[in-house]
């Protein structure tokens, strides 16, 4: 499976300049926005305006040295409830904590969003810029960037391979006995958020964007 969905060229494509909001799609002075529910009204707003995507945020903690929680939400359970109520626009996140999410979730989510939105998800992955978040997941902070690189690893090895081996360092083991449904229809289109630090020569080959 090699063909990006057309979402994809949508956003990203050659020689064009697109426009996209990141959520909450509006500003709010507390740490939290006032009101959640409008978040479908901008979201309706910013399609009908021509804008090219959404984007979600990843924040599982209220941290008050960083002071903002995004759009206050789970991603996913956001972007589902986005996709219900736009038609075209693409829909993403910017992005998930790959190190602090098991893969096989991530893999799992993804597909079921971009088959609820008919194809629009993109999903953007980052390394994580909050280390107190760390400890609270018993995750490590140190080997972020290699868990970031083998969690692109094994989502792309789970969408696109049916009843996949893989050999994890960080994660799991696949042994062929098991397979992850259902499979999009095209590639799931992966965005690097950020450095993630990484080598900027794997960044320019292994995610798409």
């Amino acid at each position: 499976m090699n063909t990006l969905s057309p979402i994809f060229s949508q956003v990203f494509g050659q020689n064009q300049l697109t426009l996209g909001l990141i959520a909450p799609f509006m500003g709010y002075q507390n740490h939290i926005p006032d009101n959640l529910t409008t978040i479908a009204d901008n979201a309706r707003l910013a399609e009908n305006l021509g804008f090219s995507a959404l984007w979600v945020r990843d924040v599982p903690f209220y941290d008050p040295h960083f002071g903002d929680v995004g759009q206050g939400l789970d991603p996913m359970v956001t972007l589902g409830f986005l996709s219900a109520h736009t038609q075209k626009i693409a829909l993403g996140t910017a992005g998930l904590i790959a190190p602090l999410r098991s893969p096989i979730h991530i893999a799992k989510s993804a597909v079921s969003v971009d088959k609820l939105s008919n194809g629009r998800f993109l999903l953007g992955l980052s390394s994580g810029d909050r280390p107190v978040e760390y400890p609270a997941f018993g995750a490590d902070f140190a080997s972020r960037s290699e868990r970031f690189r083998e969690s692109i690893d094994l989502i792309n090895t789970l969408t696109e391979q049916d009843f996949p081996h893989f050999k994890g360092k960080h994660y799991g083991d696949l042994t062929g006995n098991l397979d992850l449904l259902p499979k999009p229809k095209h590639h799931l289109p992966i965005v690097a958020i950020g450095r993630a630090r990484q080598e900027m020569d794997w960044l320019a080959n292994v995610p798409d964007a």
